[in-house]
């Protein structure tokens, strides 16, 4: 390792560039569209950007190759992915007043790999260039019809299986060669946890269709040629249409952003990777413009991305996402919200011993000293207090021993919770296209300004969701001031993932309801709701909503599921303004 990084410093200054001046990856030894592997290439000319301080790095236009076999690695605490040992292309660890330019170039991934991590990195922009896979971590067949035993369905060559003793499994497609042994082979698996059905005319999820679930895999029987028949009785989808074979882990986001500021994504298109498209945590001020989440174009393929389009944990300053499009991800839109930590016992006076309970939470170090944390009654989620902490010992990637500055509250117990109570990102949401992805839209959970504008929204569940909980996803929200106004809803509610097209899905224990505001300060104002489904509102425990100005037209583009249910369910709120009936 010493020995290559003296000959990439060898390389920069053989090359003589200056701070401020352009580092070509052509220089380095990327070759474009050979499908040679571009990955020594790149550590190379980051090694050269940093020697020589220079702040743009290019890649002349073509396709670009990346596999893992000469990647860095490092073992990554993802919040809301899956924690591992990662191998990294793109390793931008406290990088820093650096341009990546792609100029149109198309970057293929092969395996698994991360392209980019950011972490302690300052002023970064990523621009023009689009992320893809050879082979991606999910799978699609075409429905061939039902039978009493399960469903008939074909494979396209694109994404390769075999059956191991009557089980499907899903491979790179390279034979193994080798036997059936508890060693493994050369072949790369990519499980699968969920099947979801699409419709192939309208390319988004079928009407009320639902997941199955399949982990540890399902049993098979071959039919000939790439033809399949999934041993599961109770499996019912629409011959022609798509059952997509979800990716049973999110090990490989696109751009996983850790501890940075700055950070600028313009022009990127995403159109595969196995976990979130952009996910932000303990980071600040985050720019998406023009960003598209969507199938790679040529491909067929009815799946963009395996989870979320982007999310963001514990962040603050700005988040601004303009002119985007996610659609056809497996997952929402975004997710904008903090962590709770569970207190598991009351260890001294001043001290808790407190618990990251959701796997994928896991390593979330966000305690931290000097700062002030949010005491909150798990039930309720009503707030009991703040304090301020005065150390944090971490025990493991799950347990921390948290000692405050001054006595906690009598009250806090075993159940309830903490979480930050600090800078909280301002969000602004403006001309973005969300649509035809599984799930609902966007799910809203910062207490600074959030403002929605000028989007359209075609999702199978709720359009707008304001969630957060202390007893499921640990995930801290709350709102307090949100503007909603000006855009287009589009027969959200087609099909299972919500109860109205802007919902309040809180974890507030039903018994506590009306004593908890969690959400606050809600304006939904000059907006289009075009309905098939009258399902309009759906809200509990909100001080502040006002819903005005907005046109409602009924549309007849999806058999009617709820004809006689209210547009307005409005329960232990105060401070309501709905129009008159």
């Amino acid at each position: 390792m010493k020995n290559m990084t003296l000959w990439m410093l060898a390389l920069a200054a053989a090359a003589g560039v200056r701070a401020g001046e352009v580092v070509s990856v052509a220089d380095c030894g990327a070759r474009a569209n050979d499908q040679s592997d571009s990955t020594p290439a790149v550590r190379a000319a980051l090694e050269k950007c940093r020697a020589t301080r220079a702040t743009k790095l290019v890649f002349p236009p073509g396709r670009y190759d990346f596999w893992p076999d000469l990647a860095q690695e490092k073992y990554c605490y993802i919040s809301n992915n899956d924690e591992g040992l990662k191998r990294i292309v793109f390793p931008l660890l406290g990088t820093e007043n650096l341009e990546i330019d792609g100029q149109g170039a198309r970057f293929v991934f092969h395996g698994q790999v991360c392209p980019f991590v950011l972490e302690h990195a300052r002023n970064i922009t990523l621009k023009n260039f689009s992320i893809d896979w050879a082979r991606t971590f999910h799978s699609e067949a075409q429905v061939l019809g039902s039978c009493a035993d399960g469903l008939d369905v074909e494979f396209s060559e694109a994404f390769p299986y075999n059956i191991r003793n009557g089980v499907l499994r899903f491979t790179d497609g390279k034979p193994d060669g080798a036997p059936q042994t508890t060693v493994k082979g050369a072949e790369v698996e990519y499980p699968y946890g969920s099947l979801l059905e699409f419709d192939v005319q309208k390319r988004e999820t079928a009407f009320q269709a639902h997941d199955y679930w399949a982990r540890g895999g399902l049993a098979v029987q071959a039919l000939g040629g790439r033809k399949v028949r999934l041993l599961m009785p109770k499996l019912q989808a629409t011959p022609g249409n798509i059952m997509v074979f979800g990716a049973a882990t999110r090990e490989f986001p696109a751009f996983t952003v850790s501890d940075s500021a700055g950070i600028a994504f313009h022009g990127v298109d995403i159109f595969h990777c196995g976990g979130m498209g952009v996910i932000a945590q303990r980071s600040r001020d985050i720019e998406l413009d023009h960003v598209r989440v969507t199938p790679a174009p040529g491909s067929g393929r009815i799946v963009s991305i395996t989870a979320d389009a982007t999310h963001f944990v514990n962040c603050a300053g700005k988040i601004a996402m303009h002119d985007c499009l996610f659609e056809n991800q497996k997952d929402d839109a975004t997710n904008i919200h903090g962590i709770y930590v569970r207190v598991m016992s009351r260890v001294a006076p001043d001290a808790v011993l407190v618990k990251l309970v959701h796997p994928q939470q896991a390593g979330f170090d966000f305690i931290r000293p000097g700062m002030k944390l949010e005491l909150v009654h798990g039930p309720s989620m009503v707030t009991l207090g703040e304090a301020t902490v005065k150390a944090v010992e971490r025990l493991n990637k799950e347990f921390s021993r948290v000692v405050l500055a001054a006595p906690l509250p009598a009250e806090l117990v075993e159940g309830d919770a903490l979480a930050s109570a600090e800078a909280y990102p301002e969000v602004r949401i403006e001309r973005c296209i969300i649509r035809n992805n599984r799930a609902r839209g966007i799910l809203l959970g910062s207490r600074a300004k959030m403002v929605i504008e000028d989007n359209l929204f075609h999702v199978p569940g709720a359009a707008i969701l304001f969630e957060g909980d202390a007893r499921f996803w640990y995930e801290q929200a709350g709102v307090r001031d949100v503007v909603i106004r000006r855009n287009r809803f589009e027969n959200c509610n087609f099909g299972v993932w919500g109860n109205a097209c802007i919902q309040v899905g809180s974890g507030i224990a039903k018994e506590c309801r009306a004593a908890s505001r969690y959400n606050r300060g809600i304006v939904i104002e000059d907006n289009v709701f075009r309905v098939f489904d009258p399902r309009l509102i759906n809200a509990y425990s909100v001080d502040g909503l006002v819903f005005r100005n907005n046109k409602i037209e009924k549309t007849t583009d999806y058999p009617p599921q709820h004809s006689e249910a209210q547009p307005f369910v409005i329960v232990d709120c105060d401070h309501v303004s709905l129009p008159a009936e």
